[in-house]
């Protein structure tokens, strides 16, 4: 993980314990074998050893603005990164380095020229110490140029600055175009990818919509159908007890009726005979 700390001791301060004692540990065995030409600082955060621009004025071809890289150790996620350039660049001092470690019996997981371990009971000390003091400034000068060409001030320059290898520069530039390129690609990938990711996101979104309204037009139909049933229940309840009331009122009109039948005709009385006239003779 790269570091914002401003030195060494910042940075192991920022580390967990158990980080902080193993890295302290290999940068003591660092510092101890190390040739006095170098120094220490940070340096693409992490805790770096580079031949400063004051012996070497070239700088590193890839960031001249960089002194020359020759060791670093960093804490990263997963594992402690030990980067020895001196290794990277010298096949011989690279086999040697490999049988040597490798003879301790401690497992070695390494790339071209960075050693992982997880632990500081990982990595053999005295393996690293006698890399580290096996290469003085001068050797690992003449060691870098011999991979990349002369790469120091030109001889009678007033200047004093350092010219590049014509070979070297066209590397360069290659690399840088290449990287251009490559970082061109990923932003095109990426933003690709966001595209592809608000499609998908307005097609969810629309079908989202679209179960909603399925959804809401199912409810209404339900509700209707639920509507109806109700209606046509309560219609039937109205004409069932239209029905009940009707048939009740038949039975009272019937009632009433044979009551009437049962009753006794009036005894009808006969008329009063009329009085007879008074006799004449009384």
């Amino acid at each position: 993980m790269r570091s914002s700390a401003a030195n060494p001791e910042q940075y192991l301060a920022e580390l967990p314990e158990e980080r902080r004692a193993a890295v302290s540990a290999i940068r003591e065995t660092i510092r101890a074998n190390l040739d006095s030409g170098f120094r220490e600082g940070m340096q693409y955060g992490m805790i770096g050893y580079f031949v400063p621009h004051e012996v070497y004025p070239a700088g590193y071809h890839c960031d001249p603005k960089q002194p020359l890289p020759f060791a670093s150790v960093a804490s990263q996620k997963n594992h402690i990164g030990i980067y020895l350039f001196c290794v990277y660049m010298n096949p011989a001092e690279q086999a040697r380095f490999v049988e040597a470690w490798r003879a301790t019996g401690k497992r070695l997981d390494m790339g071209k020229g960075c050693v992982r371990v997880r632990k500081l009971e990982d990595v053999p000390l005295d393996v690293l110490g006698e890399t580290i003091r096996r290469v003085t400034v001068s050797s690992f000068i003449e060691q870098y140029e011999r991979q990349l060409g002369p790469r120091g001030p030109k001889p009678g320059s007033a200047s004093g600055k350092a010219v590049e290898n014509p070979e070297m520069a066209k590397k360069t530039k290659k690399k840088a175009v290449k990287k251009k390129a490559k970082k061109a690609a990923g932003k095109k990938t990426a933003k690709k990818a966001t595209k592809k990711k608000a499609k998908k996101a307005t097609k969810k979104k629309a079908a989202k919509k679209v179960t909603k309204k399925k959804a809401k037009k199912k409810a209404a139909k339900k509700a209707g159908k639920k509507k109806a049933k109700k209606k046509v229940a309560k219609k039937k309840v109205a004409k069932k007890a239209a029905k009940k009331a009707a048939k009740k009122g038949g039975k009272k009109k019937a009632k009433k009726k044979a009551k009437k039948a049962a009753a006794p005709a009036p005894v009808s009385m006969p008329a009063p005979a009329p009085e007879p006239a008074p006799s004449p003779f009384l």
